[in-house]
């Protein structure tokens, strides 16, 4: 069975068509200024086979992408071979996780709008093993704790050094709906206050009151990157998981979250709700 790409790769090779796409440029046109074949530049596309950073660097500047870009996709083609924490669970997880995880494991901000769930980085072990249990996909008990086991090790994010900014904003419902036990989720609660005190986690609930929002889409995560222009929007949909990344896509859903934040409690009024919440269940 050949190798699957690495994620980093698939990246690599998705921004570089995208940049392509955005200079009306064609394969051939493309591979003739770096003195490349056309296939080459398609294999780079595609994310087949080996790249070299040097013609990844060239393409770029053909491109026209900023330096902030081009920087981000040279250390993507260099790394490009590098697996990250989860490898060892590569072959018993989707490949929408496995890009979902390299993509959080480098983002320097993430903005979550969650209108179901507490979002996983903020979860209790508690809390996901009763929310994997209500899937309607039956899993055995080692599924669900080798799922539990990856979403804990996820978290480890936000303890590093300089971890991501974790934007949050949670629909009231998220606070209100008692998952797997009023135990269960007390403990999660106790855990969202304490995380709405660290400097790296920014808390907002968006109150009923509020009525219709912006966000009818449901919940999103925007992942972002040191250069705006590679950032990606998350979507996990019932039939499976959706990855955007063109201008007009990242532009509504950013334009949605800044109305969201805008409409939702601020931070100190967001922990006396989830107060009033956990004294109600």
């Amino acid at each position: 069975m050949p190798a699957r790409a690495t994620t980093r790769r698939r990246q690599l090779g998705a921004t570089l068509r995208k940049l392509r796409s955005r200079k009306g440029m064609t394969l051939e046109e493309a591979g003739r200024l770096v003195q490349v074949s056309k296939a080459t530049v398609s294999r780079y596309e595609t994310q087949q086979g080996p790249v070299k950073w040097p013609v990844v660097d060239a393409l770029c500047r053909e491109y026209g992408a900023s330096e902030a870009e081009r920087l981000a996709l040279v250390a993507l083609a260099k790394d490009a071979k590098q697996q990250g924490w989860w490898n060892s669970f590569a072959d018993s997880i989707p490949e929408s996780m496995n890009l979902l995880l390299t993509l959080e494991d480098e983002a320097v901000r993430e903005d979550h709008f969650a209108c179901l769930y507490v979002p996983g980085l903020l979860q209790t072990r508690g809390y996901t093993e009763a929310v994997q249990n209500a899937s309607e996909m039956r899993l055995s008990p080692e599924e669900i704790e080798r799922l539990v086991d990856i979403r804990m090790k996820r978290q480890e994010i936000l303890s590093r050094t300089k971890p991501p900014h974790l934007w949050a904003i949670l629909d009231e419902s998220v606070v209100r709906r008692v998952v797997g036990s009023r135990e269960v989720m007390s403990e999660q609660l106790n855990h969202l206050l304490q995380a709405n005190e660290s400097p790296h986690i920014t808390l907002q609930v968006l109150p009923f009151a509020k009525g219709a929002h912006s966000a009818a889409m449901g919940s999103f995560v925007i992942l972002g990157s040191t250069e705006p222009s590679l950032d990606v929007v998350y979507v996990d949909i019932h039939v499976g998981s959706l990855f955007m990344e063109r201008d007009e896509e990242l532009e509504r859903y950013r334009l949605a979250f800044d109305y969201l934040r805008a409409q939702a409690l601020d931070m100190a009024a967001t922990s006396a709700l989830i107060e009033r919440a956990l004294r109600e269940m």
